[in-house]
């Protein structure tokens, strides 16, 4: 049987999400094949200029442009961001600081927070119940 990790392919939309990039602004030669787990690889390790370029200036899928505006991406959408934004796009978003990013950068704020609280609350417990054997 042959090794899986050196036959296993991805279709050019999920190599382009692991590689953090909007697929329609990737090379046509790369959106028309198929990608191997060395080919991803390598393109991580070495990326190419279109690579880089990509990823420094957009336009950026909705996840690379929710994390870089600190919101979820049903927030970009609650707020109208339905389409890739570039860098230089989500910079000014940042300066205009519209009154729907910051409404969704405060429910992310405190989203974090009740994820950060219900971590310590489990590890608390999980503390006395180890607390509790040993006794």
């Amino acid at each position: 049987m042959k090794s899986q990790q050196s036959t296993q392919t991805m279709k050019p939309a999920t190599a382009a999400k692991k590689l953090g990039v909007y697929l329609p602004a990737t090379p046509a030669s790369f959106q028309e094949g198929v990608v191997s787990r060395a080919e991803l690889n390598e393109l991580q390790a070495n990326p190419p200029e279109w690579l880089r370029e990509l990823r420094l200036n957009g336009p950026h899928p909705r996840p690379v442009v929710a994390a870089k505006l600190g919101v979820s991406i049903a927030g970009l959408a609650r707020g109208g961001v339905t389409e890739a934004l570039t860098t230089e796009q989500i910079e000014a978003l940042k300066q205009e600081r519209p009154e729907w990013l910051e409404k969704e950068r405060a429910t992310q704020a405190e989203v974090r927070k009740e994820a950060a609280r219900l971590k310590n609350a489990k590890k608390e417990k999980v503390d006395r119940e180890d607390a509790a054997e040993r006794h």
